[in-house]
């Protein structure tokens, strides 16, 4: 069975560990806060790499930004990593074949491969957290679009310049679906800007009326997106991933976007693979591509 040293890169953390074509990690997850320097983060990247690279096959990166469609480069990143990130030569950094995906097309890969979405030729995953990813997978490929660059979740929400989004613009889906958006939605119906997503989630099980309040237009602004995203993609299902989506209520949010979309019905669920689908996707999808 064929090894690869997956890596999972994002702005805040990096995760790594072996992981074989089945998508079965072999190892300890080693984890590490990302450095905020770009010489840093090289340097923190190499280590990895050294330690493990005479045990696999390959490297299969997962990374945040979007990936060129050869899978070499980042094509463009996020504002909370080394603003010289997509510089990166990341062939270099080992003498064996280094792949590299978008972290959400490998996250709807794995869910695709082995997880909730298994063997359906037509889903979306989205990625909850602090913002919002997104992959999406048509006649079972990724949608990568002309470059590469397809699957951002910044579509609008509104046209009134209400709440600015971590890309610059204004009232994109992320900016509402997020974490960061339940907090600043939290901030506007509670009038209180210390106000956190924990305050709100622990408020909502206990049946306090604001948080209760805050939640559902949070889950509302949730269910707006996938009623678009249903609409334009006619998925078989919608798979909610990410650190924000054990909070959601799927069987809700499939009877609403059923209730409104004029394509044929789908399913939203949560999805099954775990914290690690972004290594786990970035090593099927290398095995499969190299």
């Amino acid at each position: 069975m064929r090894k690869a040293l997956a890596i999972d890169i994002g702005g805040t953390k990096i995760y790594s560990a072996i992981v074989d074509e089945k998508g079965e990690i072999l190892s300890r997850v080693e984890k590490t806060s990302t450095p905020k320097q770009y010489e840093g983060l090289i340097l923190t990247l190499k280590n990895i790499i050294h330690k493990a690279e005479k045990e696999v096959d390959l490297i299969a990166i997962s990374t945040c930004g979007a990936v060129n469609n050869e899978n070499t480069k980042i094509l463009g990143s996020t504002g909370n990593i080394a603003k010289e990130y997509p510089t990166t030569d990341f062939q270099s950094l080992s003498s064996k074949p280094v792949f590299l995906e978008n972290d959400a097309n490998c996250a709807a890969w794995a869910e695709y491969r082995i997880g909730a979405s298994k063997g359906c030729g037509h889903s979306i995953t989205l990625t909850l957290g602090t913002g919002v990813g997104g992959g999406i997978i048509i006649d079972g490929k990724l949608l990568k679009g002309q470059n590469g660059a397809a699957g951002e979740m910044h579509f609008k929400m509104r046209c009134d310049k209400h709440r600015k989004c971590s890309c610059g613009s204004w009232d994109c889906f992320e900016a509402y679906a997020s974490g960061t958006g339940l907090k600043l939605t939290g901030e506007e119906i509670s009038g209180n800007p210390n106000i956190t997503t924990y305050d709100i989630i622990g408020g909502y099980k206990l049946c306090d009326v604001v948080m209760t309040m805050i939640y559902e237009r949070w889950q509302n602004d949730i269910l707006q997106g996938l009623i678009g995203l249903a609409n334009l993609f006619d998925p078989e299902v919608i798979v909610l991933s990410g650190s924000m989506a054990e909070f959601v209520n799927t069987d809700y949010l499939t009877e609403a976007v059923n209730s409104e979309i004029v394509t044929t019905p789908t399913r939203v669920v949560k999805a099954s693979v775990g914290n690690y689908s972004g290594m786990v996707g970035a090593a099927i999808l290398a095995f499969e591509k190299m």
